[in-house]
């Protein structure tokens, strides 16, 4: 019996803390955290996503748990390798009699180096991928949030990721000034811990500060309608640095507020940086049609208010934020032509 052959359209958007799977006609088909274990003694992977998360802080000597990205880039190849393997499998359904052909665009952020981005091709590629194209996170989350790329009007996006925010201005298909600051979600969740430790004597594990982060991080505290700070409270588990013992106390969104303070001014920095790189006619457009978020970190509540404080442009944060760059990886393949003048691997 021969072989029959498929060809499967696969974007990926390989984040430093999750890792998301688009497959065409079926949109987002995984998205779990980029996060590999692995035993020491029997020198194999035991788990990878989410079931590896959980064991963070909490496995024996045994058990390596790594995050093979790191600000973005590829930090441990071998592990990135063997986790990205594991969920291109899962995201694939069984084959059957049929032979798979892959074409896949990656999503990478804007600041990595030729170097780097021939590492993602490479592990891509060792997957069984026929066709690679790399395309810069910025681009990527611009088309899946639905701007228009190919006009020469221009349009911005930040795209706040975990390990990098890339902010873009894009027109007539590509990228006429961008930032890319290795300063992201994972910093932020640095932020509380050291916040944390300082001003309570508590410490708390990364999970803990990225769980307070989503629940009641801010950039500003909400005002309600007598004028007065509408502070939310959640509880924080962790030890105490002069007993030694656990200790609950509770964490106030202003609390967050303070902890993320001097991180967001970093982004807001990067978003002015970026527009006085543009060229005036350019910088006219976003003037009238603004910016949009994306990225987990652009979900961060009052984000959007703060910079259209900041900038006088208006700001919004995208429909799919966390999906963007995934979606606009898979979105691109549906024109290849185009595909290969947006990838920024397209000479080799």
């Amino acid at each position: 019996m021969g072989f029959s052959f498929i060809t499967k359209d696969m974007g990926i958007d390989l984040g430093t803390a999750n890792t998301l799977v688009y497959i065409k006609d079926k949109g987002i088909v995984l998205n779990e955290p980029s996060v590999a274990a692995r035993d020491n003694y029997l020198k194999r992977i035991i788990a990878t996503g989410q079931k590896a998360k959980d064991m963070l802080g909490k496995a024996p000597s045994s058990i390596s748990v790594v995050r093979p990205l790191q600000e973005g880039v590829i930090s441990d190849f071998d592990m990135a390798a063997a986790m990205l393997e594991s969920f291109i499998n899962r995201a694939l359904e069984n084959r059957g009699g049929s032979k798979m052909r892959l074409r896949v665009v990656v999503g990478v952020p804007s600041g990595v180096t030729e170097v780097e981005k021939r590492a993602v091709e490479d592990v891509v590629r060792n997957m069984g991928a026929r066709e690679v194209y790399i395309l810069e996170e910025p681009m990527a989350a611009a088309i899946g949030a639905g701007l228009d790329v190919d006009e020469a009007e221009g349009c911005m996006i930040c795209d706040i990721g975990g390990g990098t925010t890339d902010i873009a201005i894009i027109a007539l298909g590509g990228i006429v000034a961008s930032t890319s600051i290795r300063y992201a979600g994972d910093k932020f969740n640095e932020a509380v811990v050291a916040y944390m430790r300082k001003t309570y004597g508590l410490l708390i594990g990364e999970k803990t500060a990225e769980e307070l982060k989503k629940g009641i991080g801010c950039a500003f505290v909400d005002l309600n309608e007598l004028g007065y700070e509408d502070i939310k409270t959640m509880p924080a588990r962790g030890r105490d640095l002069a007993s030694g013992l656990p200790k609950t106390i509770d964490v106030t969104s202003k609390d967050m507020y303070l902890a993320l303070e001097e991180s967001v001014e970093t982004i807001v920095d990067g978003v002015k940086s970026t527009i006085e790189k543009a060229p005036p006619e350019i910088a006219a457009d976003i003037a009238i049609h603004g910016m949009v978020l994306s990225g987990g970190g652009g979900m961060l509540h009052n984000l959007d208010a703060l910079i259209e404080m900041r900038t006088g442009m208006k700001v919004t944060v995208a429909e799919n934020a966390f999906e963007a760059v995934a979606m606009g990886t898979g979105m691109s393949l549906g024109n290849l032509e185009k595909l290969k003048r947006y990838a920024s691997n397209r000479k080799r």
